[in-house]
């Protein structure tokens, strides 16, 4: 029993020393994934906060209610009216992208 907590205790420890490491690879990523959003001209067609087009759907909380797969699908594929980016961005770009996305998260104003 005492070689079990010793684990969680040994386990509990690697995680909180390895979290600030992740936290941070997180933000560079979707810092980067804004980039790309803005350099592949996403702002034309989609608003993100209170700046952007009104051709494409409001992105501001997309990280809300879309999930990582249909965002990868619609990016890659296109459709409803959205250009395909697939032989657009790169896998890392389109991984920071994802990434980005998923942080929107922003409630929808009544």
């Amino acid at each position: 029993m005492k070689q079990y907590f010793s684990g969680l205790l040994f386990a509990g420890l690697f995680v909180a020393i390895a979290a600030p490491s992740a936290l941070a690879a997180s933000r560079s990523q979707r810092d980067h994934g804004a980039q790309v959003f803005n350099a592949n001209g996403c702002l034309h067609c989609h608003t993100m906060g209170n700046t952007g087009g009104t051709r494409g759907p409001n992105l501001s909380g997309i990280g809300r209610t879309a999930k990582p797969e249909a965002m990868r699908k619609q990016i890659v594929e296109g459709g409803k009216g959205m250009p395909a980016f697939g032989e657009v961005l790169q896998p890392n770009e389109l991984d920071d992208l994802i990434a980005y996305l998923r942080s929107c998260k922003a409630k929808p104003k009544k």
